[in-house]
């Protein structure tokens, strides 16, 4: 299971910047732990967003349980991940490339959610 989940969603009111939300559960340990993994997320956010976020959405990082133990590369790939998933170019062009069906996998095991409006 990936160090956080990653929410993405589309604001469709014409402006195009991208905007990133961070929470932690007090279920994940005490402050000092709460805080370090909130760093952990905003340094993932400040390398990854600007290149592979969505533009004009609000994109929301929620800390899971074993993230402050994590390999830094290994949560940056499953960032990379999680963007790729969110992505909806990226998703166009891997299924155009694609001759083989990809394996299916849930938006949780990416570490990816997309929320969609009512």
């Amino acid at each position: 299971m990936p160090g956080f989940v990653l929410l993405m969603r589309p604001r469709d009111d014409g402006d195009d910047t991208m905007r990133i939300g961070f929470t932690v559960t007090k279920k994940i340990g005490n402050a000092v732990v709460r805080n370090r993994m909130k760093r952990r997320l905003r340094a993932l956010a400040r390398e990854l967003l600007p290149e592979r976020g969505v533009a004009g959405a609000d994109h929301v990082l929620i800390g899971r349980n074993g993230g402050v133990e994590r390999d830094y590369a290994l949560l940056r790939t499953e960032l990379g991940k999680a963007f790729r998933k969110v992505t909806p170019q990226a998703a166009a062009t891997t299924s155009a490339h694609t001759t083989a069906p990809a394996p299916a996998s849930t938006p949780a095991e990416a570490g990816a959610q997309v929320g969609k409006r009512p």
